[in-house]
């Protein structure tokens, strides 16, 4: 099972919040955080200040989790049910998955494939 798939099937390796995590460079960590708060405010209307966006290993970490993400009814949801993700799911795919999958249609992919057990 790879890591960096979240419980909704997006790739947590392709967030930005994970990336800036990562990032040694402060410059950059500091460039890249303002462009999470810019697209967090034209994408989804948030109004995140730059302290609010916490450093992040990926949902199904037992590290750090950025805050957004521990409050996720998916996460939470999968987690409650004890599966990887939701592809394992008898729901699957329910009402808290569509969004993120008219969001990000490659979440839908990567879990149905999973599911598929491909």
């Amino acid at each position: 099972m790879n890591e960096s798939i979240g419980y909704c099937g997006l790739d947590c390796e392709g967030c930005k919040i994970y990336l800036a995590a990562r990032e040694t460079d402060e410059y950059k960590k500091k460039k890249i955080i303002g462009e999470i708060i810019d697209l967090c405010k034209t994408n989804y209307g948030v109004d995140f200040e730059f302290e609010d966006i916490t450093d992040c290993d990926g949902c199904r970490s037992n590290g750090r989790v950025f805050k957004s993400c521990l409050n996720c009814e998916v996460r939470s949801c999968s987690i409650g049910k004890g599966f990887d993700n939701c592809a394992f799911c008898d729901e699957y795919i329910c009402d808290k998955l569509s969004g993120i999958f008219n969001m990000e249609p490659g979440a839908k992919v990567r879990l149905d494939l999973m599911r598929a057990g491909i």
